[in-house]
């Protein structure tokens, strides 16, 4: 059974994962437009590498540190 923290946490990151999803899908779309905007693009870009930080640091609080 899990805990309830770690239950949000986890339900947090299937969130922000498939956010991070959604923005691959529309930088793709953006960029294959025939009048793309570059800083739409850039700022799409910004916003998945900021959710790819935050999901880099819920798998850390997810996973325990092992001390070899």
């Amino acid at each position: 059974m899990q805990r309830p923290d770690e239950r949000e946490l986890r339900e947090q990151l299937a969130r922000l994962r498939a956010e991070h999803r959604d923005l691959d899908a529309e930088i793709v779309a953006v960029e294959a437009s025939p009048h793309s905007d570059q800083l739409q693009i850039k700022r799409l870009k910004k916003r998945k590498l900021a959710l790819k930080d935050q999901i880099t640091a819920i798998e850390d609080q997810l996973l325990p540190d092992i001390i070899a």
